[in-house]
């Protein structure tokens, strides 16, 4: 018959058992994958159990026979503390400063270091450096070597202009802790940004430039479109770890004076470290990861389409 040659024969037993060797491999794929997912799933659920539990216990180290069901009441005493909502504020007053600044001086940045210019390898390996400076030891540098109010340099330059010293951590504590972090993330977010920079084609700004397009429309137009999807990732990572900043407000202003530079993630450690309350402290890491997924959220659905342009 015409419809039964080789041909045919072929292209059935390939279409029947191409199925069985999909679904074999899949099968074994996921068995290979199933001891790393479940070892990752008992290490994130487990602790998030117990601090779920915890925060709902009177659990108190200092008071250890003091236990019992504490119901909310974890949790009413942060939304009823006037220093909770001074720390929501701090936090995002925080994250928002610091992508701020990264975000508008990696740009430039980014644009100075991509010029043809001499010793342009070390120039790029110095602004990168400070990535790589654990962050209580950055702190601590800015600090005492250039926010001290007698033995700083910055100190020592007011004085040369016969200018009082200012006081950064009394008067300006969340602004300085702002610079700190700024200062240490500003690499992260250059190098990523320079990294979209050098993808860029040469022959659009070179083509604009023919056309009598100006330096500032040419970045406007061309090279800023070009780098949004780099800055999307920048504002995505960086707000990751922004909401968990803690380093640095511990070496330096110890969220002080009062509670002018306390986050939400130091207010969880003074409950925790210092008054040994780890029942609070657990309904405070709770409320931490709640607030921390809806800013994802927001951002996800605010930033997505750029990832996917």
């Amino acid at each position: 018959m015409p419809g039964d040659g080789p041909c045919n024969w072929i292209s059935f037993t390939s279409e029947s058992e191409t199925p069985v060797a999909t679904q074999s491999s899949r099968f074994a794929a996921r068995l290979m994958v199933a001891p790393s997912v479940i070892v990752l799933f008992i290490w994130m659920i487990v602790p998030l159990a117990l601090t779920v539990w915890f925060s709902f216990r009177i659990y108190r180290l200092l008071s250890p026979d003091r236990t019992g069901w504490a119901g909310f009441r974890n949790y009413s005493w942060f939304f009823n503390s006037p220093d909770f909502w001074l720390a929501i504020s701090n936090t995002l007053l925080l994250v928002g400063g610091v992508l701020a600044i990264t975000i508008v001086l990696g740009v430039l940045i980014a644009l100075l270091i991509d010029q043809p210019i001499w010793g342009q390898g070390p120039l790029r390996i110095l602004v990168i450096s400070p990535f790589f400076v654990m962050p209580p030891v950055a702190a601590s540098i800015w600090e005492n070597l250039f926010m001290h109010p007698q033995n700083g340099m910055l100190a020592s330059f007011a004085q040369g202009l016969g200018m009082q010293p200012i006081l950064f951590m009394e008067n300006y504590p969340m602004s300085s802790v702002i610079f700190i972090v700024s200062w240490e993330w500003l690499p992260f977010a250059t190098l990523i940004l320079l990294t979209a920079l050098q993808s860029l084609s040469s022959e659009q700004l070179e083509a604009a430039e023919m056309d009598g397009a100006s330096a500032f429309s040419r970045f406007r137009y061309i090279v800023l479109p070009h780098m949004t999807r780099a800055i999307t990732v920048v504002i995505l990572i960086q707000t990751i770890f922004l909401l968990g900043i803690f380093g640095e407000i511990f070496t330096t202003t110890q969220g002080g004076p009062g509670s002018a530079s306390t986050t939400l993630p130091y207010m969880i450690y003074k409950q925790a470290v210092i008054a040994k309350d780890i029942g609070r402290a657990a309904a405070g890491g709770i409320i931490a990861v709640i607030l921390a997924n809806i800013v994802a959220y927001f951002l996800m659905r605010s930033m997505g389409k750029n990832l996917d342009a």
